[in-house]
């Protein structure tokens, strides 16, 4: 736990999630997260860069001793999340990830729809008018390409048994973005699954949470359920809070950190989750 009452944050990628997510005045800039892990005036990090640096950055915060928070995905194989679990064993502090949903879970399906598109494509109408950054270098641009394409191969070739192809590359690193909000809910509302299948079933009544996306700031969610009344039909709405789910998240956080309340997205959720995405590329026969 951290014994003060307001947090000292350091982000590790100020692009389009952050932009999009957190407000607030930059005190001090580096480009070397080992200066920022390593600083006294930060207890809590916060890596929001590219997926292939997830990793490496929250492992390198937890050996500072330092609270992580990872925006999706924590990482890109079970391989890593193993990694990280193995850092946050060594450290005095925890990593959290970002779980909640960004499109609309059908409970009683338990069917996951990925419609939303790109982050762009919502961004880009939220009002936030987050910069695009191209002063990259070749050689930056190259390191990531390379740790894409490692991370995807042992996810892939050495965990699922599954061909690298377009295809299958494509459908992994959906399900490590988008789609680990929806079956990360999914999991939590229904469990663990046994294995994934097709299928259509009949009822009375379903239940959807329906987001928006959380990926925008100030974006509430609402409780939808249509039901069978007798010889009729009922819809209710119902909204818990007007406070959008980021929002939520960063207050339980903050508890997480300086009241040690229980962390709930840990790494072992994020292999869970893992383990979910190995089903469902096995199930839609990238095997093959």
């Amino acid at each position: 736990m951290v014994s003060r009452t307001v947090l000292r944050v350091g982000l590790i990628g100020c692009g389009e999630a952050a932009q999009s997510k957190i407000a607030g005045d930059m005190v001090s800039i580096t480009t070397e997260p080992q200066t920022l892990c390593a600083s006294p005036d930060v207890d809590v990090v916060f890596v929001i860069n590219s997926d292939e640096y997830h990793v490496d950055h929250a492992i390198l915060a937890l050996e500072n001793n330092k609270f992580v928070f990872v925006e999706k995905p924590l990482a890109l194989n079970v391989r890593d999340i193993k990694r990280i679990k193995s850092a946050e064993r060594n450290s005095n502090c925890k990593v959290s990830f970002v779980p909640t949903i960004e499109r609309r879970i059908d409970i009683q399906t338990d069917r996951s729809q990925d419609i939303i598109g790109p982050n762009s494509a919502f961004v880009s109408q939220s009002g936030t008018f987050p910069k695009r950054f191209t002063d990259i270098s070749p050689e930056d641009i190259e390191d990531k390409t390379t740790r894409a394409t490692e991370f995807v191969r042992q996810a892939l070739e050495s965990e699922c048994g599954v061909p690298i192809t377009k295809s299958s590359t494509t459908m992994w690193r959906i399900l490590g973005g988008l789609g680990s909000h929806d079956l990360s809910a999914m999991r939590e509302a229904l469990g663990m699954p046994n294995k994934v299948l097709g299928a259509n079933l009949g009822q009375n009544k379903s239940v959807r949470v329906q987001y928006d996306t959380p990926y925008v700031k100030g974006l509430q969610t609402t409780l939808h359920i249509c039901e069978k009344d007798g010889d009729g039909y009922r819809e209710t709405i119902i909204r818990r809070t007007y406070e959008d789910p980021y929002t939520l998240q960063l207050k339980e956080l903050y508890d997480w950190v300086v009241h040690g309340t229980p962390v709930k997205t840990t790494a072992e959720d994020a292999e869970l989750d893992s383990h979910i995405f190995q089903m469902i590329m096995k199930a839609g026969g990238y095997n093959a």
